[in-house]
């Protein structure tokens, strides 16, 4: 048998399934936080502004909480919240992996 792994994706959704953040999601914030722009956001990871901007504002409206700060002069930035929620995740991303490959290697020795 050929070797093989698993691979997990991790989304937190509200009731209704929505997603407040996932992979992409945070993506754009990791790449908001390290550009400083929503614009250079986009391109880097070959999307519309509008699509990255809508995808903060459905997780914004979902929170009911400001997670970006635009301004044109200062450019764009996380907020408080912004960089709890993308803090938050990659916690949660990184325990809920090794948990993952722990459950994976007991059942696939």
């Amino acid at each position: 048998m050929s070797s093989f792994r698993l691979q997990s994706r991790h989304y937190i959704v509200d009731d209704d399934g929505r997603i407040i953040i996932g992979e992409g999601r945070g993506e754009i914030l990791e790449n908001i936080e390290k550009t400083g722009s929503i614009n250079l956001t986009a391109k880097i990871m070959k999307m519309s502004y509008k699509g990255v901007w809508s995808k903060i504002k459905a997780t914004e409206e979902t929170m009911k909480v400001k997670i970006v700060q635009s301004n044109r002069k200062q450019g764009s930035s996380l907020t408080r919240e912004g960089k709890e929620l993308l803090r938050n995740y990659k916690i949660l991303k990184e325990k809920c992996l090794k948990a993952d490959d722990r459950i994976f290697k007991s059942i696939f020795k």
